[in-house]
């Protein structure tokens, strides 16, 4: 696989990986790292963009969830805000928080901020390891 062909393979596992589809973007972004180490900053802005871009699918999936008290961690988001969303990185619970902050109309770029941080911060970690 060609630096090009695993940067795209990167943005699209991050894409998938932040929606409700599985994906393996941490794995991904290891692997390119040891193959094409020059392409840290890259790597790191693509896969942080991909999955911002998928969880704010997802805030937006919650954006058409008509009211319904039964969703899951709304009173976490409700207390704390579009900072809960530096968690939106966490398998599962991100998700959830995501769809939830979108169902509450909580700020869409608020909410990408918060999202960015937490992911590039998990995508920083792992590319550390990595080197």
């Amino acid at each position: 696989m060609t630096e090009s062909s695993s940067l795209i393979a990167l943005f699209l596992s991050s894409l998938l990986g932040a929606t409700l589809l599985p994906g393996g973007s941490e794995i991904v972004l290891f692997a390119l790292l040891k193959s094409y180490p020059d392409a840290l900053y890259l790597a790191l802005l693509l896969a942080t963009l991909g999955n911002t871009i998928g969880g704010m699918i997802s805030f937006g999936m919650g954006r058409m969830l008509p009211p319904n008290k039964s969703l899951k961690h709304i009173e976490k988001v409700q207390r704390y805000g579009t900072p809960v969303l530096l968690l939106a990185w966490t398998p599962l619970l991100g998700d959830a928080l995501c769809l939830a902050a979108g169902w509450l109309r909580l700020s869409w770029w608020q909410a990408a901020l918060f999202m960015a941080l937490g992911k590039f911060a998990r995508y920083w970690v792992i590319a550390l390891v990595a080197s």
